[in-house]
């Protein structure tokens, strides 16, 4: 089980490790991509999601999903060969 699995997330944006006894805390945006990996989605599939669901150009849209799986892998929680 992957790091992205293993987590508890809460409907308000409340993130739980348990592997590791962290929390975080994420916005809707923040949200609704956890919710698209742990679904196996791809980077573009993620991207045309955020497009769809907020007002974000594609552009926007792939840089926001880079900057939060930069944060992911910086905290552990998406490993380099994911996404």
């Amino acid at each position: 089980m992957g790091a992205i699995e293993r987590l508890a997330i809460s409907k308000n944006g409340f993130v739980f490790d348990p592997a590791t006894g962290n929390s975080y805390t994420v916005n809707s945006t923040g949200l609704f991509i956890l919710n698209l990996l742990r679904e196996g989605k791809s980077e573009d599939e993620i991207v045309d999601a955020l497009v769809e669901n907020f007002e974000v150009s594609q552009e926007e849209a792939r840089r926001d999903l880079l900057d939060f799986l930069e944060q992911l892998r910086v905290n552990g929680l998406l490993e380099a060969s994911n996404v």
